[in-house]
């Protein structure tokens, strides 16, 4: 149970950190959608562990193989299967852990759901289980630049610890993140950033932040009402990703601090459309897109595995120690980019085949009446 995620663009990721591999099995892409391997590994590749000095040194090339759903370069509109083996696992690692719970891990909570747990790197736990989930993304990415030419979704680094980027989110553009290991679009901040992450793993510590993600080209009329709200399935879709805690779209929490008169958008008619005049709705009212850019931020906590020894107990309930990790990424958020972009290309893409059966329904419905 859980490891499927949503309704017509439904996607169940599969796999534990250090065991064969892991992948997804993709339902519901339409068929006919040019999809290559390339496309996917270079979604992949931004998320692989070991990409610079700031991340995990685990050699991994994730290396993707799509194994059904997709015939000479187009997708058949059947399940699509993609995995990427484990290479340089080392279970004997976590050896220590067999019977330990590390602080702030899943060890505990799974044991306590189960009753068994694979200790080897947090098992089906680990962030390793994301590759699926930017494998999907990268499918979903290409559904929705087939089904909206001007679909553009951008995530970045906007802050790690108290290191705040200052950025110009209308002219931010995809080539803009990668342009540093950090993936931040302000250069001076990015430069702060890599250096406090690298004092950071020297201490044997770890560091959070925020990202922040920007979709455009998304039109009116895209989500559900009450309980399936965009930014719902949004805010599900991001706190499912491993180390997050907090979601925030449009103004979030600083509209606690402002009064309606402020906070409200107001409608004007602009190039012969209805559009808002300012966007603390974050594009998204009622829980359906009303044209404008959709912009939210995720927070990210420090990541649990650090290098000091730290108080802990035993699967027999006895007080221990717990000696300090080895590899791990002293800030996840670097990696987490696409992961972000990832999530929010599935919750859009699958909202957006909700709407187009709906219109497709209507007209059928229209059909029979005359």
């Amino acid at each position: 149970m859980g490891n499927t995620f949503g309704q017509l663009f439904r996607v169940t990721t599969f796999g534990e950190s250090h065991g064969g591999g892991v992948g997804v099995v993709i339902d519901g892409c339409p068929a006919n959608i040019e999809l290559s391997e390339a496309e996917i590994q270079r979604e992949l590749d931004r998320r692989r562990p070991g990409q610079s000095k700031i991340t995990t040194q685990r050699k991994e090339e994730d290396q993707c193989e799509i194994l059904s759903g997709v015939f000479e370069g187009k997708t058949l509109g059947t399940p699509i299967a993609v995995l990427v083996r484990n290479k340089d696992a080392r279970p004997e690692d976590y050896s220590e852990i067999a019977e330990k719970f590390r602080p702030s891990h899943a060890d505990f909570t799974y044991e306590a759901k189960y009753g068994i747990r694979n200790w080897q790197g947090g098992g089906r736990a680990s962030a390793r289980e994301t590759i699926g989930r930017v494998a999907a993304g990268a499918v979903a990415k290409k559904i929705l630049s087939v089904l909206y030419a001007e679909f553009e979704i951008v995530a970045y680094v906007a802050q790690i610890h108290e290191v705040a980027a200052k950025i110009n989110r209308s002219a931010v553009k995809a080539k803009d993140i990668e342009k540093n290991i950090v993936r931040c679009p302000d250069a001076t901040a990015a430069k702060k950033m890599v250096s406090l992450i690298e004092q950071v793993r020297g201490q044997g510590d770890s560091v959070g932040g925020v990202i922040e993600c920007l979709v455009r080209g998304i039109p009116p009329g895209i989500g559900e009402p009450v309980f399936d709200k965009l930014e719902a399935d949004l805010a599900k879709a991001m706190l499912s990703i491993p180390a997050t805690k907090g979601f925030e779209i449009g103004s979030g929490f600083a509209a606690t601090r402002m009064r309606g008169s402020q906070h409200n958008d107001p409608f004007e008619m602009r190039g012969g459309k209805i559009r808002a005049a300012t966007n603390n709705s974050g594009g998204v009212q009622g829980g359906i897109s009303n044209g404008e850019e959709i912009y939210f931020r995720v927070a990210f906590k420090p990541t649990a595995t650090i290098g000091h020894e730290q108080k802990t107990v035993t699967s027999s309930r006895q007080q221990t120690r717990l000696g300090a990790r080895g590899r791990h990424d002293p800030c996840v958020l670097p990696r987490a980019v696409p992961i972000v972009e990832a999530m929010a290309a599935l919750v859009l893409g699958d909202h957006a085949l909700r709407q187009r059966a709906t219109k497709i329904a209507d007209r059928g419905l229209r059909i029979a009446e005359r």
